[in-house]
């Protein structure tokens, strides 16, 4: 059972809750999700089963896309619908304004992490020191917000579309739009639709998982690990030198099946004679010979 299945984390369970379910239903203690979302965001949230938790990092490195809505004029200490409201102002911004700022975040942006979030520092969530009342002095981490389309602007409320890289927080993104509007504003909904390659129409909810097992169809919900790395041309190694290959030894280009050609430093999905994914490996040059080089294997 090696592979990830695109979950769609409903309201109300945590990223580690969902992980914790999906462990005790499908018996396996190999579990992982691949980014968190906030026990009140819903959307797509890729668990990778078994083998599949090397990749983890591989998901959580690429870009995410959400749904969100924003209200202005309205500060939390969460920065999102659960907190406190701590400020509420007037909105003087006209359309235009808020649009201008909205548009300004586009591009690379040092964002301060929120105090109610799950990043350690000395081995304490920062979560944990916010209800104790504390607030301590975060590192702005650089984050990239590649696009935001603004879908409507209607009483305060605005629901964007924003592209962004790992990291990013888009309730922050959001108190730091209504910051630079002078009226502030928080984080009153959000969906991640997409998440790598994983997306919304195909992600289930995790009581239908139920019926997968139970009709033991698993393999219809659980995707190949391979799939993660679809962007990297694709070798099979000859059958004669399979020792070397399960062994996760370094493979001379003279081992390839066909006329794959290599491109040195370039990735590529390596394969058995029977289509068996092994692993990922990297070309390099030794000694003025072509090598193909494990960076993960599957094996």
């Amino acid at each position: 059972m090696d592979g990830i299945i695109n979950i769609y984390k409903e309201k109300g369970y945590t990223s580690f809750d969902v992980v914790a379910i999906l462990r005790k239903k499908l018996k396996i203690k190999k579990v992982g999700h691949t980014g968190t979302l906030d026990p009140e965001a819903e959307g797509v949230l890729p668990v990778c089963i078994g083998k599949a938790t090397k990749v983890a990092d591989y998901i959580t490195d690429t870009t995410k896309i959400y749904s969100a809505t924003m209200t202005l004029g309205i500060e939390t200490d969460t920065q999102d619908h659960t907190g406190s409201i701590i400020n509420s102002n007037e909105v003087t911004s006209s359309i235009k304004e808020i649009q201008e700022a909205i548009q300004s975040f586009i591009g690379d942006y040092e964002q301060i992490p929120p105090m109610y979030s799950a990043l350690k520092v000395n081995g304490k969530r920062l979560y944990e020191l916010a209800r104790e009342g504390k607030t301590i002095e975060r590192k702005a981490r650089k984050i990239v917000i590649y696009n935001i389309d603004i879908i409507n602007i209607d009483n305060n409320n605005v629901d964007m579309i924003i592209e962004c890289s790992k990291g990013t927080y888009i309730r922050t993104l959001c108190a730091d739009i209504g910051t630079k509007l002078g009226c502030g504003a928080h984080m009153s909904k959000l969906l991640r639709t997409k998440s790598s390659l994983f997306q919304l129409d195909s992600s289930i909810k995790l009581e239908e998982v139920d019926n997968y097992i139970e009709n033991n169809t698993l393999d219809e919900i659980i995707m190949p690990i391979d799939m993660v790395f679809t962007t990297y041309d694709k070798i099979i190694i000859h059958e004669s030198y399979n020792k070397f290959l399960y062994n996760g030894n370094k493979l001379d280009s003279d081992f390839i099946k066909g006329n794959t050609k290599i491109t040195i430093n370039d990735s590529y999905r390596i394969y058995d004679e029977n289509n068996k994914f092994i692993g990922i490996y990297k070309s390099l040059v030794i000694d003025d010979k072509i090598i193909l080089k494990p960076i993960k294997v599957f094996l």
